[in-house]
């Protein structure tokens, strides 16, 4: 990533301490390049920022109709979630609506990221379970589409029904052919692109319309409009995707993806955003989002939710300001 460029800023007092490169690109419908920084054509993995194409087979497959899955349902195919008891409970009971159980689901155990939740998991001596992994609404997704498909379970493999079907729509509205792919924390493949391609796979995704031509379009305009409905599902009390959804009164779809990626769906506009920080920092990612975000000017940048990520002053233990976490000048309104 040697064309990375600057983009977020750490300051102690006077001192310039650390400094988050990465790349950046603004898209609009037909696929062309708005505004971009660093090197569109950087090849990165989209890691769950791709869910919501991860989740067009779910509805392009009828499953989603045959088995009358509503909006909270397809917001939780598309989350990264913390395991709050909002999220793991209607998935337990997505489960039993579609006759599986967790013990169906091929993603692991992980413990939750809801201080509640973990503390009564402590309390109760119990263990993480493969409902609270934060990828368990896209895998009940994966299981409704393999009942309906009547698919193997073995449903993460790489030629796996699914997972050709994933490929080919992440590869249609990327428009590029995907160089590959690597295992993602939840074990299912996760597809290869440019941040230009991201972008213009979450543009297309800003374009399309419930009333679309094509079953794709309609497919797409139901997952970002069930994201923006219920945006605590998509992640949780305290989390970027959550709050800055909440920020821009469910005008835009954000969602984060492990090693500081980060996708925007911008519907009136009509516009993708896809980012990428090269050392894998949240922090980075979620300041550098917010600060395009604001440019674009659907995110206020007095919002408390963004001034949690964007020009946030930094404490220390005994709550003395010692710095500053910035966007660069470049990524600035």
């Amino acid at each position: 990533m040697a064309t990375a460029v600057e983009m977020v800023e750490i300051w102690r007092g006077p001192f310039l301490e650390s400094i988050h490169k990465g790349h950046a690109v603004v898209c609009d419908a037909q696929g062309n390049i708005v505004q971009a920084w660093g090197d569109p054509a950087q090849v990165i993995l989209p890691r769950s920022s791709s869910k919501i194409i991860q989740a067009l087979p779910l509805i392009e497959s009828g499953a989603a109709k045959a088995f009358g899955l509503t909006q909270p349902q397809l917001a939780l195919a598309g989350a990264s979630h913390n395991a709050a008891a909002i999220h793991t409970t209607p998935v337990n009971a997505w489960l039993a609506h579609i006759g599986k159980s967790e013990e169906d689901f091929l993603c692991g155990p992980q413990a939750p990221r809801d201080r509640d939740a973990l503390h009564a998991m402590i309390r109760a001596h119990g263990e993480p379970t493969r409902c609270d992994n934060n990828c368990s609404g896209k895998h009940a997704g994966f299981l409704t589409f393999c009942a309906h498909s009547k698919a193997p379970a073995d449903y993460t493999a790489p030629d796996h029904l699914l997972q050709r079907e994933v490929l080919g729509a992440f590869e249609e509205l990327t428009g590029e052919t995907s160089p590959g792919f690597g295992i993602d924390g939840c074990s299912a493949p996760n597809f290869a692109c440019s941040v230009h391609g991201l972008a213009k796979a979450m543009a297309y995704c800003a374009a399309a319309r419930q009333d679309g031509a094509t079953v794709r379009e309609r497919a797409a305009a139901s997952l970002v409009q069930a994201m923006v409905a219920y945006p605590e599902l998509v992640a949780g009390e305290g989390r970027a995707c959550t709050e800055l959804m909440r920020a821009m009164g469910g005008k835009v779809a954000v969602k984060t993806g492990a090693e500081a990626v980060f996708i925007a769906i911008l519907p009136e506009q009509k516009l993708g955003v896809a980012l990428k920080i090269e050392d894998g920092t949240t922090r980075a990612a979620e300041c550098a989002i917010a600060a395009i975000l604001v440019r674009l000017g659907v995110l206020q940048a007095v919002h408390p939710a963004t001034l949690r990520r964007m020009n946030k002053p930094l404490k220390n233990f005994a709550g003395l300001e010692t710095g500053i976490m910035r966007p660069v000048a470049a990524l600035q309104a």
